[in-house]
């Protein structure tokens, strides 16, 4: 399965290192595609952008990705890769939802939930997970049905909400799932202390075949957002996301085109893709 939608992570110069790493550390993975801008890879068929995004933003826990693991072993494989050189979140231990489970941030500043399950729980080996917190605490369940309004094929596949004594605001989200298309996405707030809050180290890459996409997305997910240039915008939530052109990634990795294209869209906000065809 290669996504209509997957992450970009952002990197200060490194990203090939980064990618070689996670293709170290997640079994079937391979680097797909890599240009001087970014690298891709595939890992349990789902895509993941490298990009050598520069020191400007720095990755946080406001969007981690949960890793399904069938086994023990390669819970507790995955969970000592990623912890050298990284920090602990919340320990790999037993919890209520989970016979294992720990939440890591690895070197890189890239957050890991991994929870001991079986694939068919969700459908998917990783999930990005949006954690709403400070300003943004308490609007899980609004940005739910804001994503889901917008994409086809949308559903909500289940909402938990904090009740009275728990650790955190009654009826705020404990956690949620719900699909963009076939992707699952999860999602949480959190009105504890946190220094952090979504940014563009890590972002939503949509792909798009036609303009009439490009030009729906790009209105309905700009409502009350910020435009940014070269195809990204930020939504009301914060959280950023790339429209994009199918045809991007195959205009980037040739070598004649490139140099053109690049020139093309660093002069646009909202991608043209017949401007980037001509370039």
């Amino acid at each position: 399965m290669e996504n209509q939608i997957y992450p970009c992570l952002w990197f200060d110069g490194n990203a090939k290192l980064a990618a070689e790493f996670y293709c170290s550390v997640f079994d079937n993975s391979r680097i797909a595609s890599e240009n001087p801008l970014v690298v891709v890879i595939l890992s349990s068929g789902q895509k993941f952008m490298c990009l050598n995004g520069g020191p400007e933003f720095k990755p946080n826990p406001s969007i981690s990705f949960y890793i399904l693991c069938e086994t023990i072993n390669e819970i507790e494989t995955a969970w000592n890769k990623l912890l050298d050189g990284g920090n602990v979140l919340m320990p790999l231990d037993k919890y209520d939802w989970s016979e294992k489970y720990g939440w890591v941030q690895d070197k890189f500043g890239i957050s890991w939930q991994l929870a001991f399950g079986k694939f068919q729980d969700v459908g998917q080996k990783f999930t990005p997970t949006l954690m709403f917190t400070n300003k943004q605490a308490g609007r899980a369940e609004e940005a739910i049905g804001f994503y889901t309004s917008i994409f086809d094929n949308s559903s909500i596949v289940g909402i938990l909400k904090y009740t009275a004594g728990e650790n955190d605001v009654e009826a705020y989200v404990k956690h949620a799932q719900f699909k963009l298309g076939q992707q699952v996405f999860m999602a949480m707030d959190s009105s504890l202390s946190h220094n952090f809050i979504f940014n563009e180290a890590i972002s939503l890459v949509l792909e798009c075949d036609t303009q009439k996409k490009i030009d729906h997305y790009w209105e309905k997910l700009g409502i009350e957002g910020e435009e940014g240039q070269c195809g990204w915008l930020k939504d009301k939530f914060g959280v950023s996301w790339q429209v994009v052109p199918a045809i991007l990634g195959k205009l980037m990795n040739d070598p004649e085109k490139a140099p053109g294209v690049m020139q093309a869209f660093m002069k646009m906000k909202k991608f043209e893709i017949e401007k980037l065809v001509n370039a």
